[in-house]
């Protein structure tokens, strides 16, 4: 065969696959990131839902917990796990909580095109911070370095073809997407970086709980976790930094406002050459968006964007880098898809919106 003839496959098998429909499942799509993860894949043009467990929610139609999804599942109803319903599928989604994916993983890994663990069981590479920041020992560590880091503008080489994929929390990718350039230019110190960020309602699940109630949320805002949010080692292992991290709950259903704060390594570091920073990493990003202006949780509100901005202030000799998200889509389902999309050699933005809602 010709190079021209073996040209013209390699194009017609690219054609295929990128216009394939992948069959995926979703352990746990009885939460809010598994209905977002069923919006998603609603209006992907190569994934196809199979199968989505909800163990509390089994039997129960998904058209009728998430009535905004009525007209594009019908009558599909949550399920119990069983790992032989999955067995096979191009990709699945664990929407979990945290440190309930392991025997999943155990079940499936191998099993399945990719795993994507959109809770925390293999983030951090160290199994000794598990017992520290989760309460629990870690009960597959040799598995731990099997997993890829699912944030795509820091790991995407590591991406293609990944057949694990630890998808980032919310706090650490819009953290570590605001820190990381100036970071890995070594334009700030590394030690004694502050992070304060604040959620909305809806990173904390669709459980009932006393703190989370609307008369709790309403006119109100709370820092929580002092020192000891589970999050803090996670932006330490992505950054390198020291981070003293502080999360707040701020009065609105979904978004994530993350202002961080560093000492530049260079007293005549600018704001112009923050910004520029900024604007030249993620130059190529499809899902960021630098701008002087100071981001918004609303401008990102249904959208797998990050907004960001930096500040250099002069007077006091920080460094101030802001970043905003959704948390449900970039800072969880849109984030896996991302991912799923690269691992599985798809359009990297099949799927995904890049404008929020407004108003």
């Amino acid at each position: 065969m010709n190079i021209y003839a073996l040209m013209a496959v390699g194009c017609t098998l690219n054609w295929m696959a990128s216009n394939a429909t992948l069959r995926v499942g979703i352990v746990g799509a009885s939460g809010y990131t598994g209905a977002e993860l069923m919006r998603l894949i609603a209006n992907h043009p190569n994934m196809s839902l199979t199968v989505a467990t909800g163990d509390t929610q089994a039997g129960t139609s998904i058209r009728s917990l998430y009535p905004s999804l009525a007209s594009d599942f019908g009558e599909m109803v949550y399920s119990t796990y069983d790992p032989s319903d999955f067995l096979g599928l191009d990709a699945v989604f664990l929407g979990l909580p945290h440190m309930a994916s392991q025997p999943v993983v155990g079940d499936l890994f191998k099993e399945v095109g990719c795993i994507l663990d959109l809770g925390s069981d293999f983030r951090l590479k160290d199994p000794a911070l598990y017992p520290q920041w989760y309460g629990a020992e870690h009960t597959m560590p040799e598995l731990l370095n099997e997993f890829v880091y699912g944030l795509p503008e820091l790991y995407r080489k590591d991406l293609k073809g990944a057949r694990a994929i630890a998808v980032p929390g919310c706090y650490p990718t819009s953290a570590s997407l605001a820190l990381s350039p100036f970071v890995r230019s070594k334009k700030i110190e590394t030690t004694g970086v502050i992070v304060d960020a604040a959620s909305g309602v809806s990173g904390a699940g669709r459980g009932l709980k006393p703190t989370t109630s609307f008369a709790a949320v309403d006119e109100n805002f709370t820092a929580y976790g002092l020192l000891t949010h589970r999050h803090t080692p996670e932006i330490e292992q992505v950054t390198g930094c020291e981070i003293l991290f502080t999360p707040h709950l701020a009065p609105m259903v979904r978004g994530i406002l993350a202002t961080c704060y560093a000492r530049p390594s260079d007293p005549s570091f600018s704001t112009a050459q923050a910004l520029e920073l900024l604007a030249q990493t993620y130059a190529d990003e499809p899902f960021v968006v630098v701008d002087e202006a100071s981001p918004s949780t609303k401008a990102t509100l249904g959208a797998n964007t990050v907004h960001m901005t930096a500040r250099v202030d002069e007077r006091t000799g920080w460094l101030l880098t802001i970043s905003a998200l959704d948390n449900l889509v970039k800072g969880a389902a849109g984030g896996a898809i991302q991912c799923a999309n690269i691992a599985l050699g798809l359009d990297e933005t099949a799927g995904l919106p890049t404008s929020g809602l407004m108003p």
